[in-house]
């Protein structure tokens, strides 16, 4: 059952391949912003999946986060997320990242239950 206090916890090594130069969010050799995100929303969504019914999962709908500290290759970043509010099939959690000389962001994520097939099915009839 899904309530609020379920934590979860992601990290990812800081490589050449997920700096803002190669994700084309800027020309540094640094952790970049869009993988900072998608660090935050694996944390997230991997902290509820072993509570969902069979053939449900979660989408990401709203992410505020705040990037706050250069992270450069070498250094593993780490996410830290606490699902705080559930309304119906939304989804409400914090997260505080840190790299391993300390804070890097924080911010709150969003997420919506959904059913597989009927999301994939729905997404699939945009090609016509």
């Amino acid at each position: 059952m899904l309530t609020p206090g379920i934590r979860g916890h992601a990290s990812a090594a800081v490589t050449p391949a997920n700096t803002a130069r190669a994700m084309g969010s800027g020309t540094l050799e640094v952790f970049a912003t869009p993988a900072l995100a998608a660090l935050a929303e694996q944390a997230c969504w991997q902290s509820v999946a072993p509570f969902l019914e069979a053939g449900s999962g979660t989408v990401g709908a709203k992410l505020t986060l705040e990037h706050t500290a250069p992270t450069p290759v070498g250094l593993t970043v780490t996410c830290d997320s606490e699902l705080t509010a559930v309304e119906g099939r939304k989804l409400t959690f914090t997260v505080a990242l840190a790299d391993d000389r300390g804070p890097v962001g924080q911010g709150v994520h969003e997420r919506f239950i959904v059913d597989d097939a009927r999301f994939f099915a729905k997404a699939q009839a945009k090609r016509g």
